[in-house]
């Protein structure tokens, strides 16, 4: 299994950082538009791992950011992985150009247009309610959603 963070950093504009994932041979989330993180080194903790991955892959620092959840993700295809997902609405830099993917502040209301995992909408949806810390388990045959649970109740996929 691994542990894993994702962030999606929000401007004062209504728009949100979204990576799409254009750039990486072998990406499993080739074309899809997601948020940006990445997996745990060694010793560390979920906010220093949010921290890093953020500026490694945009360029800026967090300032302000809220953990939002867990999700659990089960596949027939990739292990186990857990990941801690964050937003955030505080940072300082500028943003340079990522090797995973072509980053662009996205208008909040464009984001349910574009290509992403089915589970990722389940939990955007969340997040746009402003719920409260979530576990959310999503199981994928494939490329498939076929399961999904909030805080260990079963959800319809």
């Amino acid at each position: 299994m691994r542990n894993t963070t994702l962030c999606y950093i929000h401007n004062h504009r209504g728009q949100t950082l979204l990576l799409h994932r254009v750039k990486k041979e072998n990406d499993l989330n080739k074309d899809k538009w997601i948020g940006v993180g990445g997996g745990f080194e060694d010793k560390e903790s979920p906010e220093d791992c949010l921290l890093r991955e953020v500026y490694e892959e945009t360029g800026l620092t967090l300032t302000r950011w809220q953990y939002r959840g867990i999700v659990t993700f089960v596949s027939d295809k990739w292990e186990t992985e857990y990941m801690h997902l964050y937003t955030a609405d505080g940072y300082t830099g500028e943003i340079k150009e990522c090797d995973e993917g072509t980053l662009e502040w996205v208008d909040n209301d464009r984001i349910p247009t574009l290509p992403a995992w089915a589970g990722d909408r389940i939990f955007l949806d969340l997040i746009a309610k402003d719920v409260p810390f979530f576990s959310l388990k999503l199981e994928y045959t494939g490329e498939t959603l076929t399961a999904a649970a909030l805080d260990g109740a079963a959800l319809d996929v």
